[in-house]
């Protein structure tokens, strides 16, 4: 069983280069698509348009591997949040957020985080090992809401551009016809901003991008995000800068507001100047505590107020509402620290 290939996390291109290697026509690599993506079916068995025949051979060869969610816990404010054990001591976290207009599916591409963000809980996990294509579209698949999802975020546990290769195959089957077959404007991947692969997902993806920048002076954002010492933020801006954005894609910047660290006016000039020229939406978020940290949130009235100021300033700015905080499901509290 362990040497049969999981046909969940193949491309077509993929599952063509298999069928034919078995002596299959191409054809039917659209075929076994169809059934794992669209379908969603659970065994080689239920190709109903396969002969008995290419089942057999198929079931000799490959097998159709899904993991189910361990736990499942849900917010007073409809928010869920899924466990999935993967093998010994790791596991990932996902959270499905459901609104009037859309339900979000908020991914993860990594057990734990070596970014280093001192304000977030994955990060405490450090790196165990990057998730597998198959395992990041198991997160889809395995979900009762899966035909009920409208958008997908790069936003859980992991640096999606830390993990690239598997994770622009996800996007691939997630944005293909033959795949999911959502619009790349409905998914978002969000990073800290690692340069090299940023540059190959804005030329080789079509999906809408969101920057972590939580702090546009360099020696202050350097101070609790690592990653401003080896790519710092103006440099990041300037490669998003220069790509000729499509006028469908969107560029959004996300901003924690912390107590004291990254909320006065200085801060409002520098991320002003910082996005200058651009076409670009400001998310102000909440800061959720986490054990361990001194961090602290601004209350509303100082959150009201950095957005109004941004907004004078000439930038779309919107306050994003946090869904999930009684089940450690919203912004930067994923983690797996239950499962330790």
């Amino acid at each position: 069983m362990s040497n049969k290939i999981n046909l969940i996390g193949m491309t077509l291109q993929e599952l063509e280069e298999f069928v034919l290697s078995i002596k299959m026509p191409k054809f039917r690599a659209k075929q076994i698509a169809d059934w794992i993506y669209i379908k969603n079916v659970s065994a080689i068995d239920e190709f109903k348009n396969f002969s008995l025949k290419d089942r057999d051979i198929l079931n000799q060869h490959c097998i159709i591997k899904k993991l189910a969610p361990s736990k499942f816990v849900e917010s007073t404010d409809g928010t869920k949040k899924y466990l999935f054990v993967l093998d010994l001591w790791k596991s990932i976290e996902v959270a499905y957020i459901p609104e009037s207009k859309r339900n979000t599916l908020c991914l993860s591409s990594q057990v734990g985080c070596r970014m280093g963000c001192q304000f977030c809980m994955t990060d405490k996990q450090s790196l165990q090992r990057s998730l597998t294509t198959a395992e990041i579209i198991n997160q889809i698949l395995s979900l009762p809401e899966k035909n009920v999802i409208t958008n997908l975020v790069f936003m859980g546990m992991g640096e999606p551009l830390d993990n690239y290769d598997a994770v622009i195959k996800a996007l691939e089957i997630i944005t293909s016809p033959w795949g999911f077959n959502i619009s790349p404007h409905k998914v978002t991947l969000s990073t800290v901003g690692l340069i090299p692969n940023l540059k190959r997902f804005l030329n080789e993806s079509s999906c809408n991008l969101a920057l972590s920048v939580h702090n546009p002076i360099s020696d202050e954002r350097a101070s609790f995000m690592p990653i401003e010492r080896g790519y710092k933020v103006k440099d990041v801006m300037e490669v998003i800068k220069n790509y000729e954005w499509p006028n469908w894609r969107k560029f959004s910047v996300e901003y924690i507001l912390f107590k004291d660290l990254n909320d006065d006016r200085k801060h409002i000039n520098a991320l002003v100047k910082l996005l200058h020229g651009m076409r670009v939406k400001v998310n102000l978020i909440s800061y959720h505590e986490i054990p361990g940290e001194s961090f602290k949130g601004v209350d509303d009235q100082k959150m009201e107020w950095f957005r109004d100021q941004l907004k004078l300033k000439g930038l779309q700015v919107t306050i994003r509402k946090s869904r999930g905080q009684d089940i450690d499901a919203a912004c930067g509290l994923l983690s797996t620290k239950e499962n330790k």
